[in-house]
């Protein structure tokens, strides 16, 4: 397996997201929420992120879109057809 940026991780309470990737080091992103982009950077040897996802699954580019948009779908305002926004009640 070959590491590249922007390459998701499922791990069991969360996500790690490659930000950046040089030769000998690896800078990532923890998040447990991949709409929120919320979470804590993070700037690693290449070695010690390889043991970080020894356990954790790679996500397809589609698995990610498909989280994302679970995660989303209740945010996601309807736009109807005419254009204009429905916002939901308050």
């Amino acid at each position: 397996m070959k590491l590249a940026q922007n390459q998701v991780y499922k791990q069991r309470d969360g996500y790690l997201r490659v930000v950046h990737l040089e030769r000998l080091k690896v800078q990532y992103k923890a998040v447990t929420n991949l709409l929120t982009r919320e979470g804590e950077h993070h700037h690693v040897s290449k070695k010690e992120f390889c043991r970080l996802i020894k356990d954790a699954r790679l996500l397809t580019q589609a698995e990610v879109r498909e989280i994302w948009l679970a995660e989303g779908a209740a945010l996601v305002p309807v736009v109807p057809e005419s254009g204009a926004t429905i916002s939901p009640p308050p």
